[in-house]
């Protein structure tokens, strides 16, 4: 049964802040003017050893207003919600902008700010998908399904710690334009996650395996059987820790792969999902984590990968973390292609740098986390489609010679043009001769982004599909968090570089 806002949302005094604001910004004669209110709820709990380590429950709210104003931008925001607050808002903003094209003059640039047409979008009110709302759950009761879930890993043997957390968001969104767009959104969004220890009493030596369940724009019913299996997840963890605290350190050299969607998910966050958001491709975007490889002039032409390589944005799919109705510029949720048989085809944008660079529309790419931080062009559910009738993870594994399957994500380094990179996992086990035998230690596999994907000579088929993904994606400056989705699924790839991370650590 779809969800509806949430009522005390509601009695906010949207229309009349928007109205009050955006009347404002018009009479100071402004182009476009947009107003924003949010109420982001964002609440954790943390358990130690199945004793409580610390919770938090933090409400932001506020509002923004953006106008371009003499072709620049102008920015405020504000926390009192009266009329004349807005509307002084508004007239900070409009400041601002005529502040922001005297420097730009003084600079000697005639850029001038312009956006991208959009169809009016009045009234609509969107809900992401999720049965239970977490916050309408007990406190207690999410502390106690922790606390069982540590029980749990603790009462195996050779698990020494257990860790247990969950965030949960719950993020309301009014949004009113000059052009006579107006939304109304509520997102809800968790992350469970439990991690093992195990400390060998001999020597000292510890390591530690942690779920690979995925953050998801789910409800409460995601804890309790719907969309992951929790217990069968919980009872392999300690003998699956218990083999890898005894497994041998991997050879380096070239291994053929099978990648778990547990795994790739990152991979395509930092190679194809950051490496294809045009502001950071033209170089608007480069103090914070670089620009990327994927220059617009190779749009059409650049091989990314394989033929067998598709890879879509998408703001539509369900239970996706940057999934919604409508993004911060009133642009309706969308989904496109950015890889299409192996060549870059598309871009992520906001409608800025849609109209800089000759697009007839946004894709719905513009993103706040806070009501006092201006939108910027953020990541969609950035995803590697499956192959119609593709194999199973067993059907690929049991093709490879040598190789290993990758389980799980864990540490990663990219350069500062999403190209070169490495990544390291959860899991690795050995394949020999079509089959598992055992795991590995110390692995990492090393590749520039196109000799990686151009590599990969196997899809998993739709059964193998899981939409992987995180909360903590960064950028911008001031530094913005974001949570973002990435689906794939099980895939091949023929003699990629792995390195043993001890021995590079020792170098």
């Amino acid at each position: 049964m779809p969800h509806e806002i949430d009522e005390s949302f509601l009695a906010l005094p949207l229309r009349q802040l928007a109205d009050a604001a955006l009347a404002r910004a018009r009479a100071l004669g402004a182009d476009h003017a947009d107003f924003r209110l949010e109420r982001v709820r964002s609440a954790s709990w943390r358990l130690r050893d199945a004793r409580p380590a610390g919770t938090s429950d933090t409400t932001d709210l506020g509002y923004a207003v953006r106008v371009v104003h003499g072709g620049s931008w102008g920015f405020a925001a504000g926390v009192e919600l009266t009329m004349d607050a807005a509307a002084r808002v508004a007239g900070q903003a409009v400041a601002m902008a005529r502040l922001s094209a005297k420097v730009i003059a003084a600079a000697g640039s005639d850029e001038r700010v312009e956006l991208a047409d959009e169809p009016v979008h009045a009234e609509r009110t969107w809900v992401s998908s999720y049965e239970i709302n977490p916050f309408d759950v007990p406190d207690a009761e999410k502390s106690a399904l922790l606390a069982d879930w540590s029980s749990r890993l603790l009462a195996a043997d050779g698990v020494a710690h257990a860790d247990a957390s969950l965030l949960t968001v719950q993020e309301n969104k009014f949004y009113a334009d000059s052009a006579g767009t107006a939304t109304t959104q509520q997102r809800v969004r968790l992350h469970p996650q439990l991690t093992a220890v195990a400390v060998d009493p001999v020597t000292g030596g510890f390591d530690a395996m942690r779920t690979i369940a995925p953050p998801a724009g789910r409800g409460w019913e995601y804890l309790t059987g719907t969309g992951w299996d929790w217990d069968a997840e919980l009872a392999e963890i300690p003998a699956l820790l218990a083999e890898k605290m005894h497994a041998p350190s991997v050879e380096a050299g070239s291994y053929d792969l099978v990648v778990d969607p547990s795994n790739l998910w990152l991979t395509i966050h930092e190679s194809i999902g950051h490496a294809t958001e045009l502001d950071r491709a033209l170089g608007y975007e480069a103090a914070y984590a670089g620009t990327s490889f994927a220059t617009f002039d190779k749009l059409g032409s650049l091989k990314y990968g394989s033929e067998l390589m598709n890879v879509t944005g998408d703001r539509t799919a369900e239970h996706g973390l940057a999934t919604i109705g409508y993004d911060d510029e009133g642009v309706a949720a969308q989904s496109w292609d950015l890889v299409k048989d192996g060549v870059l085809v598309g871009y992520q944008l906001d409608r800025r740098i849609a109209k800089l660079t000759g697009f007839e529309r946004s894709n719905g790419c513009a993103f706040a986390d806070s009501p006092s931080h201006v939108p910027v062009q953020r990541m969609a559910n950035v995803s590697l489609q499956p192959a119609p009738g593709g194999p199973s993870t067993e059907e690929m594994i049991s093709g490879v010679e040598r190789g290993i399957y990758v389980v799980g994500d864990r540490s990663w380094s990219i350069d500062m043009q999403r190209y070169n990179f490495q990544f390291t996992g959860q899991r690795f086990f050995r394949i020999e001769n079509g089959r598992l035998a055992g795991q590995l230690r110390d692995v990492a596999y090393q590749a520039t982004t196109t000799d990686f994907w151009g590599s990969m000579s196997a899809v998993g088929g739709p059964q193998t599909y899981v939409l992987g993904g995180a909360f903590n994606c960064g950028k911008a400056q001031p530094g913005q968090v974001a949570a973002v989705s990435h689906g794939c699924p099980s895939a091949l790839f023929e003699n990629v570089n792995i390195l043993n991370t001890t021995e590079e650590a020792g170098q």
